[in-house]
Protein backbone atom coordinates (compact mmCIF):
# COMPACT_ATOMS: atom_id res chain seq x y z
CA UNK A 1 0.00 0.00 0.00
CA UNK A 2 1.45 3.33 -1.10
CA UNK A 3 0.18 6.60 0.35
CA UNK A 4 1.05 10.08 -0.86
CA UNK A 5 1.04 13.30 1.16
CA UNK A 6 0.04 15.83 -1.48
CA UNK A 7 0.64 18.88 0.71
CA UNK A 8 3.14 19.46 3.48
CA UNK A 9 5.54 22.18 4.59
CA UNK A 10 9.14 21.24 5.41
CA UNK A 11 11.97 23.73 5.78
CA UNK A 12 14.15 23.61 2.63
CA UNK A 13 17.08 21.84 4.27
CA UNK A 14 18.24 18.57 2.75
CA UNK A 15 18.77 16.70 6.03
CA UNK A 16 15.39 17.76 7.42
CA UNK A 17 13.57 16.70 4.24
CA UNK A 18 15.29 13.31 4.20
CA UNK A 19 14.47 12.72 7.88
CA UNK A 20 10.79 13.55 7.32
CA UNK A 21 10.64 11.27 4.29
CA UNK A 22 12.21 8.40 6.23
CA UNK A 23 9.72 8.85 9.07
CA UNK A 24 6.81 8.90 6.61
CA UNK A 25 8.05 5.85 4.72
CA UNK A 26 7.96 3.84 7.95
CA UNK A 27 4.20 4.53 7.99
CA UNK A 28 3.53 3.54 4.35
CA UNK A 29 3.74 7.13 3.06
CA UNK A 30 6.28 6.90 0.25
CA UNK A 31 5.95 10.25 -1.52
CA UNK A 32 5.80 13.79 -0.15
CA UNK A 33 4.82 16.88 -2.15
CA UNK A 34 6.26 19.91 -0.38
CA UNK A 35 4.71 23.35 -0.85
CA UNK A 36 6.91 26.44 -0.73
CA UNK A 37 4.67 29.48 -0.93
CA UNK A 38 6.55 32.41 0.57
CA UNK A 39 9.22 34.51 -1.14
CA UNK A 40 11.98 33.60 1.31
CA UNK A 41 11.11 29.89 1.20
CA UNK A 42 11.33 29.82 -2.58
CA UNK A 43 14.69 31.60 -2.46
CA UNK A 44 15.95 28.98 -0.01
CA UNK A 45 14.63 26.24 -2.30
CA UNK A 46 16.65 27.82 -5.12
CA UNK A 47 19.78 27.30 -3.01
CA UNK A 48 18.76 23.71 -2.22
CA UNK A 49 17.74 22.52 -5.69
CA UNK A 50 18.39 18.98 -4.56
CA UNK A 51 16.84 16.00 -6.31
CA UNK A 52 15.65 13.59 -3.61
CA UNK A 53 13.82 10.42 -4.63
CA UNK A 54 10.28 10.45 -3.24
CA UNK A 55 10.21 14.24 -2.85
CA UNK A 56 8.39 16.63 -5.18
CA UNK A 57 7.63 20.33 -4.92
CA UNK A 58 4.98 22.89 -5.75
CA UNK A 59 5.96 26.55 -5.75
CA UNK A 60 3.72 29.61 -5.72
CA UNK A 61 2.95 32.76 -3.79
CA UNK A 62 0.39 32.43 -0.99
CA UNK A 63 -2.23 35.21 -0.76
CA UNK A 64 -0.54 36.45 2.43
CA UNK A 65 2.37 37.49 0.19
CA UNK A 66 0.21 39.70 -2.04
CA UNK A 67 1.53 43.04 -0.75
CA UNK A 68 5.16 41.92 -1.11
CA UNK A 69 5.28 40.48 -4.63
CA UNK A 70 7.02 42.45 -7.35
CA UNK A 71 7.35 41.76 -11.05
CA UNK A 72 10.79 40.23 -10.59
CA UNK A 73 9.34 37.79 -8.03
CA UNK A 74 6.91 36.45 -10.61
CA UNK A 75 9.73 36.13 -13.13
CA UNK A 76 11.77 34.26 -10.52
CA UNK A 77 8.85 31.90 -9.86
CA UNK A 78 8.52 31.10 -13.57
CA UNK A 79 12.22 30.25 -13.69
CA UNK A 80 11.95 27.96 -10.66
CA UNK A 81 9.11 25.96 -12.22
CA UNK A 82 11.66 24.17 -14.39
CA UNK A 83 13.90 23.02 -11.54
CA UNK A 84 14.21 19.49 -10.15
CA UNK A 85 10.96 17.79 -9.22
CA UNK A 86 8.75 20.91 -9.36
CA UNK A 87 5.38 19.58 -10.52
CA UNK A 88 2.85 22.34 -9.86
CA UNK A 89 2.07 25.90 -8.80
CA UNK A 90 0.88 26.48 -5.26
CA UNK A 91 -0.32 27.06 -2.86
CA UNK A 92 -1.97 30.07 -4.43
CA UNK A 93 -5.40 31.60 -3.96
CA UNK A 94 -7.43 33.91 -1.76
CA UNK A 95 -7.72 34.38 2.00
CA UNK A 96 -10.29 36.80 3.42
CA UNK A 97 -10.30 35.34 6.93
CA UNK A 98 -8.74 38.44 8.47
CA UNK A 99 -10.50 40.88 6.14
CA UNK A 100 -10.72 41.97 2.51
CA UNK A 101 -8.64 45.13 2.70
CA UNK A 102 -6.13 43.82 0.15
CA UNK A 103 -8.69 41.85 -1.87
CA UNK A 104 -7.68 43.38 -5.21
CA UNK A 105 -3.99 42.70 -4.58
CA UNK A 106 -4.80 39.08 -3.74
CA UNK A 107 -6.96 38.68 -6.84
CA UNK A 108 -4.30 40.17 -9.09
CA UNK A 109 -1.60 37.88 -7.71
CA UNK A 110 -3.91 34.86 -7.91
CA UNK A 111 -4.89 35.51 -11.50
CA UNK A 112 -1.35 36.17 -12.66
CA UNK A 113 -0.27 32.83 -11.24
CA UNK A 114 -3.28 31.08 -12.77
CA UNK A 115 -2.20 32.56 -16.10
CA UNK A 116 1.30 31.12 -15.63
CA UNK A 117 -0.20 27.72 -14.79
CA UNK A 118 -2.38 27.83 -17.88
CA UNK A 119 0.50 28.79 -20.18
CA UNK A 120 2.88 26.19 -18.71
CA UNK A 121 0.17 23.50 -18.43
CA UNK A 122 0.87 22.92 -14.74
CA UNK A 123 -1.65 21.93 -12.06
CA UNK A 124 -2.47 24.41 -9.30
CA UNK A 125 -2.83 23.94 -5.55
CA UNK A 126 -5.58 26.29 -4.37
CA UNK A 127 -5.81 27.97 -0.99
CA UNK A 128 -9.29 29.41 -0.39
CA UNK A 129 -10.37 30.68 3.01
CA UNK A 130 -13.62 32.59 3.42
CA UNK A 131 -13.39 33.38 -0.30
CA UNK A 132 -15.26 30.59 -2.08
CA UNK A 133 -17.25 32.66 -4.58
CA UNK A 134 -14.27 34.77 -5.70
CA UNK A 135 -12.10 31.65 -5.91
CA UNK A 136 -14.56 29.80 -8.15
CA UNK A 137 -15.10 32.87 -10.33
CA UNK A 138 -11.34 33.33 -10.85
CA UNK A 139 -10.74 29.65 -11.60
CA UNK A 140 -13.43 29.68 -14.28
CA UNK A 141 -11.49 32.37 -16.17
CA UNK A 142 -8.58 30.00 -16.86
CA UNK A 143 -8.08 26.51 -18.22
CA UNK A 144 -6.42 25.00 -15.17
CA UNK A 145 -6.70 21.83 -13.12
CA UNK A 146 -5.47 20.81 -9.70
CA UNK A 147 -6.30 20.44 -6.02
CA UNK A 148 -8.44 22.48 -3.64
CA UNK A 149 -6.07 22.40 -0.69
CA UNK A 150 -7.42 21.71 2.81
CA UNK A 151 -11.01 21.53 1.62
CA UNK A 152 -13.55 21.96 4.42
CA UNK A 153 -16.56 23.45 2.63
CA UNK A 154 -20.13 22.35 2.01
CA UNK A 155 -21.33 19.49 -0.17
CA UNK A 156 -22.63 22.03 -2.68
CA UNK A 157 -19.19 23.66 -2.90
CA UNK A 158 -17.50 20.26 -3.16
CA UNK A 159 -19.70 19.29 -6.07
CA UNK A 160 -19.04 22.60 -7.82
CA UNK A 161 -15.27 22.13 -7.60
CA UNK A 162 -15.55 18.52 -8.76
CA UNK A 163 -17.73 19.61 -11.68
CA UNK A 164 -14.95 22.04 -12.62
CA UNK A 165 -12.48 19.13 -12.70
CA UNK A 166 -10.71 19.78 -9.41
CA UNK A 167 -9.79 17.27 -6.73
CA UNK A 168 -10.35 17.92 -3.03
CA UNK A 169 -7.38 17.78 -0.65
CA UNK A 170 -8.59 16.10 2.53
CA UNK A 171 -6.52 16.32 5.71
CA UNK A 172 -6.77 16.03 9.46
CA UNK A 173 -9.81 18.33 9.70
CA UNK A 174 -12.00 15.40 8.56
CA UNK A 175 -11.31 13.69 11.92
CA UNK A 176 -12.32 16.68 14.07
CA UNK A 177 -15.55 16.20 16.04
CA UNK A 178 -16.66 19.76 15.24
CA UNK A 179 -16.19 19.31 11.48
CA UNK A 180 -18.98 18.40 9.04
CA UNK A 181 -16.44 17.32 6.44
CA UNK A 182 -17.08 13.63 7.13
CA UNK A 183 -20.67 14.12 5.95
CA UNK A 184 -19.41 15.62 2.69
CA UNK A 185 -16.93 12.76 2.20
CA UNK A 186 -19.79 10.25 2.42
CA UNK A 187 -21.45 11.86 -0.59
CA UNK A 188 -18.52 12.36 -2.97
CA UNK A 189 -16.50 9.70 -4.82
CA UNK A 190 -13.00 8.64 -3.81
CA UNK A 191 -12.02 9.41 -7.39
CA UNK A 192 -12.30 13.12 -6.49
CA UNK A 193 -10.17 12.99 -3.32
CA UNK A 194 -6.45 13.23 -2.54
CA UNK A 195 -4.83 13.01 0.88
CA UNK A 196 -2.76 15.70 2.59
CA UNK A 197 -1.48 16.67 6.03
CA UNK A 198 -0.63 20.37 5.65
CA UNK A 199 2.02 19.47 8.22
CA UNK A 200 3.19 20.80 10.59
CA UNK A 201 -0.37 22.12 10.94
CA UNK A 202 -3.78 20.46 11.52
CA UNK A 203 -2.77 17.13 13.02
CA UNK A 204 -5.62 14.59 12.95
CA UNK A 205 -7.30 13.09 16.00
CA UNK A 206 -5.85 11.58 18.21
CA UNK A 207 -2.84 13.87 17.67
CA UNK A 208 -4.82 17.11 17.37
CA UNK A 209 -2.92 20.01 18.96
CA UNK A 210 0.50 18.47 18.37
CA UNK A 211 2.89 19.02 15.48
CA UNK A 212 1.60 17.27 12.40
CA UNK A 213 3.73 15.02 10.20
CA UNK A 214 3.38 13.27 6.84
CA UNK A 215 3.30 9.92 8.64
CA UNK A 216 -0.24 10.83 9.73
CA UNK A 217 -1.54 10.35 6.19
CA UNK A 218 -2.14 6.75 7.28
CA UNK A 219 -4.46 8.00 10.07
CA UNK A 220 -6.41 10.16 7.61
CA UNK A 221 -6.69 7.35 5.06
CA UNK A 222 -7.95 4.94 7.73
CA UNK A 223 -10.57 7.43 8.90
CA UNK A 224 -11.82 8.03 5.35
CA UNK A 225 -11.99 4.26 4.82
CA UNK A 226 -14.33 3.94 7.81
CA UNK A 227 -16.50 6.83 6.62
CA UNK A 228 -16.74 5.36 3.10
CA UNK A 229 -17.03 1.77 4.39
CA UNK A 230 -14.16 0.54 2.24
CA UNK A 231 -10.68 -0.78 3.01
CA UNK A 232 -7.67 1.44 3.67
CA UNK A 233 -6.02 -0.31 0.72
CA UNK A 234 -8.80 0.89 -1.59
CA UNK A 235 -8.45 4.46 -0.31
CA UNK A 236 -4.69 4.29 -0.89
CA UNK A 237 -5.01 2.84 -4.38
CA UNK A 238 -7.63 5.29 -5.63
CA UNK A 239 -6.15 8.43 -4.08
CA UNK A 240 -2.66 7.53 -5.32
CA UNK A 241 -4.01 7.05 -8.83
CA UNK A 242 -5.74 10.43 -8.55
CA UNK A 243 -2.42 12.08 -7.72
CA UNK A 244 -0.74 10.48 -10.73
CA UNK A 245 -3.53 11.77 -12.96
CA UNK A 246 -3.31 15.32 -11.59
CA UNK A 247 0.43 15.57 -12.09
CA UNK A 248 0.52 13.85 -15.49
CA UNK A 249 2.45 10.86 -14.14
CA UNK A 250 5.51 13.02 -13.40
CA UNK A 251 5.57 11.29 -10.02
CA UNK A 252 7.49 8.01 -10.10
CA UNK A 253 6.26 5.18 -7.89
Amino acid sequence: MLLIDTHCHIEPLENKIIDKLKEATEHQVGILIISYCEIEEIKKYFLLKKKIDGIYYTLGYHPSEASKIKEEDLSFLKKMLFENHVIGIGEIGLDYHYGKENRMLQLDLFKRQLSIAESENLPVIIHSRDATLDTIKALKEYRVRGIIHCFSGSLETAREYIKMGFYLGIGGVVTFSNSNLKDVIKEIPLTSIVLETDSPYLAPVPFRGSENSSKNIFVIASYIAKVKEVSSEEVAQITTNNVLQIFDHKIKI
